[in-house]
């Protein structure tokens, strides 16, 4: 009995993992219903690249400045509370944007965009706290793919309802408002933050780099690629009809690996894991000009390399999730999230500056940059935390004999 109730309060087994899932589905659906359209509406006002450029980066903005608070605001208000209330709020600026002049889509971008890194950090504390220890890698894999599918289908929706006037506006504010429906189910058995226990953010910054270091290099990697990869594609001499379906290749590859990645998260160390996954992503990058002119290739090697690079993620939440727990698990999961975004600011100007550095093939060599340097700071980690310490050291000695 004792172990029941503890599985309800925290996050609700099954229950809670439907629930959580369920609201980030229709929040990722919505929101790449939204990206692409804000975008096309601003081109169609005559808005210059540059600020449709900066008018997007508020978004990201916005994420960095509140992840900070989640953790407190969600034990005061409640957790199923505060993600209801953050879709709530996503789903009414959504039309506003269209009524609104340019001006004012600054001050909606900061609103939009804190509503929904509220949504994701709160989803995933909730996933974590749910998924059961064993098999959290593979829950991991099973959001990861979910989300992917729901950004696959947000272009699909826009093809159908155009990219002109109010309608696309309503109809992604009504797909958004879908997810408050599974949180409101959930309510009873979401997990639950004391308000007398600290929530401190800046420490899990720098607590768990394997995991909060892949949420910045992912954040970087997908953010540059996705705004990048049709550029990279025309310059190595493909069409503009072609280059626009290089993501595609990315998405699939992400939808169809992230629950095979997960599985084998459960079944193998994850720091190690994480470490594998970003040789694989050097060795990917390596290889992408030698396929970059072949339209084909690039698209498979882009499937497979996206797929396990995506992981990162995947992989670095079940390795937060294994580590922490309550308070401390939702400060993580915020300082994860706030690694994301602020790879998300870092990633296309850098890769920009690469592209620009090396013509054709900047592009790669600036993704293998990054992963290079996440990939040291994995050897060096794991290095130091094979020296002995202090009265420790005979018991250091005899677990690294183990080890071996």
């Amino acid at each position: 009995m004792t172990m029941a109730s503890e599985r309800r309060t925290d996050g609700g087994g099954t229950i809670g993992l439907v629930a959580a899932i369920g609201s980030v589905a229709a929040v990722g659906l919505g929101f790449s219903i939204t990206l692409p359209l804000l975008a096309l509406t601003l081109e169609d006002r005559g808005i210059s690249s540059t600020w449709i450029g900066i008018n997007t980066a508020t978004w990201g903005l916005a994420a960095i400045a509140i992840t900070p608070f989640v953790s407190r605001l969600a034990a005061r208000i409640g957790t199923a509370q505060l993600l209801a209330l953050a879709i709530l709020v996503l789903a009414a600026a959504l039309p506003l944007f269209y009524l609104s002049p340019f001006w004012a889509w600054f001050i909606l971008r900061l609103v939009g965009g804190a509503a929904v890194t509220t949504t994701f950090v709160l989803s995933e504390f909730w996933i974590s706290s749910a998924a059961p220890p064993a098999r959290r890698g593979v829950i991991m894999g099973i959001y990861a793919s979910v989300l992917s599918g729901g950004f696959a289908l947000g272009p699909v929706i826009l093809s159908l309802t155009g990219t002109q006037g109010l309608l696309p506006f309503l109809v992604g504010s009504v797909v958004l408002m879908l997810g408050i429906i599974p949180v409101l189910c959930g309510m009873p058995v979401a997990p639950k933050l004391d308000r007398r226990e600290s929530h401190s953010f800046g420490r899990f910054l720098f607590l768990a780099p394997a995991a909060t270091g892949a949420a910045l290099l992912f954040g970087t990697i997908e953010t540059g690629a996705f705004a990048l990869l049709p550029i990279y594609g025309q310059r190595v001499g493909h069409t503009r009809d072609l280059v626009i379906l290089l993501g595609i290749g990315v998405t699939i590859g992400n939808i169809l690996l992230q629950m095979p990645m997960g599985m084998l998260s459960d079944r193998m160390n994850r720091r190690k894991l994480l470490m594998i996954i970003a040789a694989f992503g050097l060795l990917g990058a390596a290889i992408l000009p030698m396929v970059a002119s072949h339209f084909w290739l690039l698209m498979v090697a882009l499937a497979i390399w996206g797929g396990v690079i995506g992981s990162l993620y995947t992989v670095g939440l079940a390795h937060l999730g294994s580590r922490f727990t309550g308070s401390d698990l939702a400060a993580a999961n915020a300082a994860f999230v706030f690694c994301y975004s602020l790879g998300g600011l870092v990633g296309p100007a850098t890769l920009g500056v690469a592209m620009d550095m090396w013509d054709p093939h900047g592009f790669a060599i600036g993704i293998g940059i990054f992963f290079a340097a996440y990939l040291a700071m994995l050897i060096i980690r794991m290095g130091l935390a094979r020296l002995p310490r202090g009265n420790s050291q005979g018991v250091s000695k005899g677990v690294s004999k183990n080890v071996s």
